[in-house]
């Protein structure tokens, strides 16, 4: 009898690592190690790469009602584990990332059209434990990788591999880096243009991104002044190289700025709005750059948006050659390989400082489970936090086999 030849591609656990084989079946036995055959496709039982169970069934976080409130706006949901299609990673989440703008998209602002219910979350880091046929010639099972993307206020999220980012190890710090970092760097390196001896103000500058556009002003060679709410605070933008903090829970920032700095200011990283933003615009500088990279004061109002003194602005704007540039991350993504290329290297050298803020000095401590998220949204907004405020999440360890 002929030897019937098939060759088909399968998904193969191989020394607790899955990896794709071209798998050659004859209609005689050929001797290999034993292997798990695990199709990710279809299956609905996984292995990750320790060897235990992968659950059927986790918990995530769903916008049910769209509302800046998000205690009000999300849920926690049980619901099944989800399997990962040819280009996706399935990735354990180790921790996610707490942004300001959580409630804007918990509030629908984001895109109108999408009506609840929809996952929330914009960010996380932890391992792959499953992936698909094609997402397979670039990454493997048991690697970290952290992500921007929808739905990560989740214990598994599905992730397109390619809006992926390999990671030495699941530390929250590189978390940081995401979008927080990220933002601070792109947009200063883009529409900062910043040269040597120019006067740089951060609001929120001892925020989980405000940190980083100290930092890279400073390394650009800038001389920068910080807003905070303490003492505390200071005493951090201090210890990353911000030449004059000001608490403006003790200082009145137009009267330091009136009197330190006359000529003005040359760039403005600014995230608050409102009457922040009516007061950097009168202190520019000739030819400075306003950058609203946000507006926190607004985001729990109905309309998202505090209203700003706009009625004279483009005579303030002419008058110095000035100009206000809005900063939206996905707007240039094209520059998001190489800065978080360039990020990761000054981590490793020791060279950035990534704060991170688990909420270890809160009085119901730690963020700790998914539990947790509205807490950390809450915390963020009282503006307590030094640095970005990251969620851990648990995995209990099921049976190994």
């Amino acid at each position: 009898m002929s030897i019937a030849l098939v060759t088909r591609r399968v998904f193969l656990a191989v020394d607790g690592k899955l990896r794709i084989k071209n798998a050659i079946f004859r209609s005689r036995l050929i001797s290999a190690p034993r292997r798990s055959i695990v199709d990710m496709s279809y299956s609905t039982h996984f292995m990750d790469f320790k060897g235990s169970s992968i659950p059927s069934s986790m918990r995530k976080l769903v916008v049910t009602k769209l509302s800046p409130n998000f205690r009000e706006a999300v849920s926690l949901q049980t619901v099944p584990v989800p399997t990962p299609g040819d280009g996706d990673l399935l990735i354990r989440n180790r921790f996610v990332g707490i942004n300001a703008s959580d409630i804007n998209y918990s509030a629908g602002r984001y895109d109108p059209s999408v009506k609840p219910p929809f996952d929330a979350g914009f960010e996380g880091i932890g391992e792959v434990v499953a992936l698909g046929l094609s997402a397979s010639a670039n990454h493997t099972v048991g690697e970290v990788v952290a992500y921007m993307g929808d739905g990560a206020f989740a214990e598994y999220t599905v992730v397109p591999a390619k809006k992926t980012v390999p990671v030495p190890s699941a530390k929250p710090e590189f978390l940081t880096l995401m979008l927080s970092g990220a933002t601070a760097y792109i947009s200063l390196k883009k529409l900062g243009a910043l040269s040597e001896g120019e006067k740089v103000f951060v609001t929120a500058a001892a925020g989980g991104t405000g940190q980083f556009a100290v930092q890279f002003a400073k390394r650009a060679k800038c001389h920068v002044i910080g807003t905070c709410s303490s003492d505390e605070k200071a005493g951090f933008l201090k210890s990353i190289g911000c030449d004059r903090p000001i608490n403006y829970k003790t200082e009145d920032i137009r009267e330091v700025l009136r009197k330190e700095y006359p000529k003005g200011l040359d760039v403005v990283y600014e995230s608050i709005g409102g009457e922040m933003f009516d007061l950097v615009v009168n202190r520019m500088a000739t030819k400075g750059r306003l950058i609203v990279i946000g507006f926190i004061s607004g985001y729990q109002t109905a309309t998202g948006v505090k209203p700003v003194r706009t009625g004279t602005l483009p005579a303030k704007l002419l008058q110095k050659s000035a100009s206000v540039l809005g900063f939206f991350l996905p707007h240039y993504l094209s520059e998001y390989k190489a800065a978080m290329k360039h990020m990761l290297e000054m981590c490793e050298k020791g060279e950035l400082v990534c704060e991170v803020d688990l909420g270890e000095m809160t009085p119901e401590g730690k963020f700790f489970g998914l539990e947790s998220v509205f807490r950390a949204v809450d915390y963020l907004y009282l503006g307590k936090n030094i640095g970005k405020i990251v969620v851990e999440i648990p995995h209990p360890v099921s049976s190994k086999l």
